[in-house]
């Protein structure tokens, strides 16, 4: 059962339904894209329902289940299912404050002395302004709890920290998740999305991602969930020594000594100033869209790999990744992330072989006509031998998809520039 029911979940579905140990796949409650995915059903079951999952779950023999939002696995649904010695992949609910408080994350990187923005946390705005008004590094501003990608305020001035501030404490735009902040350094440079796999003893890194979180062209407009990515990133070639030594490395040791503890899958948000990796954040979850790009290049039997590391096995495995690079390029509604389309039509032509389109926000109406649903409609992915390829793959079928308000990003994966020689000396182009 793979719980969730955006463009990561429908990723989740299509890729574990490529392995020939599954059987039949659920999705809770998925989308119009996993209603009609290969060994997939649909079960009208929320996310966050935890009590109506597990009992699903039991009742149906689910083998394994796969989480794909972070709100469930904050809530508990790992210790909730373990506890009934059911099989379920992600942190448990102590693991997952790695995400569901950023003032907790800070701490561990801090702690395990991991490069990480400087930083100040506080719950009231008297303090965090006069933080700010003292420190002119002290530029970002993000909420503790989680806000579904759109916590995080990215200042220029100490009246727009003001403002920020305002929105957080006094017009409490976040709820429970603004009652305290976490005010960074504000850091420059390029971002690399490195996911990594952890079966509680060992850590296993997939290939690098890099994601679009601004709404338009150029970077612009405001923050989202994400328009778009790409895999992998060129410049991670040279940084990846240093991301090991520095983030990787220690992380281990403290896996090893029993001082950090964790299993699912580790979302480092990396950022590269002065060609010097910092983690700007951890996730406690596949990210979406990095997730709709890496797992069409993942050659490995995915079910495998993910029951691995709930068997802590994964010591016994290597990824395995296509030649081919992905760009993946995210079809939202015109308003997002402010407006969100609900019940309009919605057509799809036939892409090539080379493109598959990730549902996020689409159901199937009493008709069984596709519609919207969300704020991301579409991920549209085209793997290719360059970026410029796979971007013109992507352009083509973006071009048969119709719905009314249909919004894009133009540049997901321009001027990224032709890494095809070095990947040839990165992935085995077949696993048996």
């Amino acid at each position: 059962m793979v719980v969730g029911a955006g463009g990561r979940e429908h990723a989740l579905c299509w890729k574990l339904a490529q392995s020939s140990l599954v059987a039949k796949i659920y999705c809770a409650p998925g989308n119009g894209g996993t209603a009609t995915e290969e060994k997939t059903t649909n079960v009208d079951i929320a996310a966050d329902d935890v009590a109506g999952l597990l009992a699903f779950a039991k009742e149906n023999d689910v083998y394994l289940t796969v989480v794909g939002p972070e709100a469930p696995l904050a809530q508990g649904i790992v210790d909730a299912f373990e506890a009934e010695k059911l099989k379920i992949f992600g942190p448990t609910q102590a693991q997952a404050r790695l995400e569901a408080s950023k003032a907790y994350a800070k701490a561990v990187l801090r702690d395990l002395n991991i490069p990480t923005a400087d930083f100040g946390v506080f719950d009231n705005k008297v303090d965090a302004l006069t933080f700010c008004h003292a420190n002119d590094w002290a530029r970002v501003i993000k909420v503790d709890g989680l806000a579904a990608g759109k916590g995080v305020m990215v200042c220029d001035s100490v009246s727009e920290c003001e403002h920020a501030l305002a929105e957080v404490f006094d017009n409490q735009r976040f709820g429970e998740s603004g009652r305290t902040v976490v005010i960074e350094e504000r850091l420059n440079g390029p971002e690399i999305s490195l996911m990594v796999l952890c079966d509680g003893k060992f850590l296993l890194p997939m290939a690098s991602s890099q994601d679009y979180k601004r709404r338009f062209d150029n970077n612009a407009g405001p923050n989202t969930g994400g328009m778009g990515a790409f895999s992998p990133v060129p410049s991670y070639q040279e940084l990846q020594p240093r991301i090991q030594q520095k983030i990787l490395d220690p992380l281990q040791a403290a896996l090893d000594a029993g001082t950090f503890s964790f299993k699912g899958l580790l979302y480092i948000g990396l950022m590269i100033q002065d060609n010097q990796p910092y983690v700007l954040e951890f996730n406690v979850r596949f990210g979406d869209p990095e997730t709709q790009c890496l797992l069409p290049r993942l050659e490995n039997d995915f079910f495998m790999i993910l029951e691995a590391c709930t068997l802590s096995c994964l010591y016994s495995y290597s990824l395995f990744w296509q030649p081919k690079v992905a760009v993946g390029t995210v079809l939202s509604a015109e308003g997002y992330p402010e407006v969100s389309s609900k019940g309009v039509p919605i057509t799809i032509g036939q892409p090539n072989e080379l493109v598959k389109v990730f549902h996020a926000g689409t159901r199937l109406d009493d008709q069984q006509q596709l519609v919207t649903n969300g704020g991301r409609i579409f991920n549209v992915v085209a793997l290719g031998e360059t970026y410029d390829e796979a971007r013109l793959h992507g352009q083509q079928a973006i071009g048969a998809i119709h719905f009314d308000g249909k919004a894009f990003r133009t540049d997901i994966g321009a001027g990224v520039g032709n890494i095809r020689e070095w990947l040839k000396e990165l992935v085995c182009p077949s696993v048996s």
